[in-house]
């Protein structure tokens, strides 16, 4: 009876992994004279421009995804939580060790998957370059990456 349960949680984390895994990283546009003139869409639109672009030129953006980070973080957040649960759980014995590693891996899984999601992305710099230069000539500023 306990198969469905895990079966329907992994079901649950790899959904999450796979939305997450859509985006990748896109520059913030500082709100000058451009922008207030064209307005946001019509911004967007000239960064997907840019972006592919830099893509038909064989630049990729690279591996900085929220997947990743994701994937990243739970998999650190396992090991740690399971180390910390292991240890806290040896006053009751082994099968406290079983429960300590039990809820410290699941604890920081989620917390893991929560901290890897929000972490910044990060493009490769050859295509952050080639897509910054090419908003620049277009008349926007570039303040950052998410």
């Amino acid at each position: 009876m306990r198969c469905p349960v895990i079966q329907t949680r992994v079901l649950i984390v790899g959904l999450v992994l796979s939305m997450a895994a859509c985006s990748s990283p896109h520059p913030i546009l500082r709100s000058n004279a451009k922008v207030l003139l064209q307005g946001r869409e019509a911004s967007n639109l000239d960064v997907d421009v840019c972006q592919q672009k830099a893509e038909a030129a064989g630049l990729q953006p690279g591996t900085g995804s929220r997947s990743g980070n994701m994937a990243a973080g739970a998999a650190l957040g396992v090991v740690a939580g399971a180390a910390v649960g292991a240890s806290t759980g040896l006053i009751g014995g082994p099968t406290g060790v079983a429960i300590g590693a039990a809820a410290g891996g699941g604890l920081g899984l989620i917390i893991g998957i929560v901290g890897g999601a929000y972490k910044p992305l990060e493009p490769d710099p050859p295509y952050a370059d080639m897509v910054v230069r090419c908003l620049i000539e277009k008349g926007y500023d570039v303040t950052g990456w998410e």
